[in-house]
This record gives structure tokens, sequence and C-alpha cells, in this order.
């Protein structure tokens, strides 16, 4: 496989019970941001879930930023970071502060690191004056900052967003939207219904039935896109 590309499928499959998930997917991807975009159940959240390490192939090869993800899951989750829909699955701390810190605990830093990138990261995302806020009292937008929060306070190298913006009002997408944007020196992969959103990225996948039906521009693609939904 050629190491050069950050993503890179080849021929793979992923079967989750009785159904083929992927099948057959071919895909090379260098852009910093892509969007995937797709139907219900076409197969882009296993293709996140995927390149995350937190499911397996079943059939073809995978590189994820050079690693296998099959041999080298441990590397992987240690460098790539994931934000689902629901912030609820990823708070797991009492406080804001706590739950922030808590994402640096592979990392073993000293106390005054952990202390300094935790603030940091509470700066950036808007949450400091929520530092010892029980984090489940917070709103649905502070949740998924907070979220972010934990996600990039490890500095990945890729960030895998799966419906970042699904619960979340007009206002804290927008929000959640420019911070996953932000040039900080990480890849994006956003699964995504937002087209708009869609739309910022520098590429964009269309997935129907498990495959890779489109591959190119967003606007492109999302065009591909649309016309289906109206046949």
């Amino acid at each position: 496989m050629n190491a050069a590309h950050a993503i890179r499928l080849e021929g793979v499959g992923v079967r989750l019970g009785d159904v083929d998930a992927l099948r057959g997917v071919d895909l090379a991807l260098d852009a910093r941001t892509v969007a995937v975009i797709g139907e219900n159940g076409s197969g882009k959240s296993t293709f996140a879930r995927l390149l995350a390490g937190l499911v397996q192939p079943t059939a073809g090869t995978t590189q994820v930023i050079g690693l296998d993800p099959a041999s080298q899951a441990g590397e992987l989750r240690r460098r790539v970071a994931v934000v689902f829909s629901n912030p609820d699955a990823q708070i797991v701390m009492p406080t804001v502060g706590e739950d922030v810190a808590f994402s640096l605990r592979p990392d073993r830093l000293s106390r005054d690191e952990s202390r300094r990138r935790a603030d940091e990261a509470l700066d950036r995302f808007g949450l400091s004056a929520l530092r010892d806020r029980p984090s489940h009292d917070l709103s649905g937008g502070q949740k998924q900052l907070l979220a972010l929060a934990g996600a990039f306070v490890r500095r990945p190298e890729l960030v895998v967003a799966d419906e970042p913006t699904t619960y979340l009002d007009a206002r804290n997408a927008r929000r959640v939207s420019e911070h996953l944007l932000a040039d900080t020196g990480h890849r994006l992969v956003v699964v995504t219904h937002d087209l708009a959103l869609a739309e910022r990225c520098e590429t964009a996948v269309l997935f129907a039935g498990g495959r890779v039906e489109a591959v190119g521009h967003p606007t492109d693609v999302i065009a591909e896109y649309q016309a289906a939904l109206a046949c």
C-alpha cells in the first residue's frame, strides 16, 4: 500500500452479524478535511468506526495515517480521536474539568502538564467558567463542546466525527463545525447529513449500499447525492 495516502482502503469489507456493512471499498484520501455523506444504512458510520479502529475489516487492507487498524489498533486509538453525535456517550467524569483531564490519562503527563493542557482546551472551547460544573448538567451544545475538548486535548492527528451536529441547534452546530474545520494540525473525517458542513470540506465521499458511489469536490458529490435522492 502507498503510505503517502493518509487514508487508503483496498477491497475492504466489514460484516456486522449477517449484514455486509461495507463491500469492496477502494478509497485513497489525502485531503485534510473529508465529508462522508449518504443515506442512513449506507455504511458511512461503519466507515468512520473502521478508521477509528472500533471495528475491524473482514476483507481487504486498510491504512490510516500510516497504521494498520488490525495490527496497530492501540497506536491508532492513541493518535485518532472520535466524536459521536451523542456527547453523553463520551462524558465519563463528574465535572467538566475532570472530564477533559481524564482524556490525558493514557499520556501519563505530570500533574502540572495535565492541568496546563486541560486549561488550554477548556479555554479554546469556551468552557473555562464551567470547569467545576457537573458535566451532565450542561446544555446539549455545551456537552458537545466538552466532548470536543476531550478529543482535542489529546492533540490527535486525525479526528473522526460521526454526526457531531445532529442534536444541536443552529448556533451550536455552527460553533462545533468551526472547531472541527479549524486548521490546528489535525485531519478531519466528518460523517454528516448537514450538507452545508459537507460543502465546506475539501473532499466528499458518498456511500450507498455499503459501497463508495462518488469521491471528489463536495459540490459535485453533493449534487450526485441529491440527484439520487430525487429519483
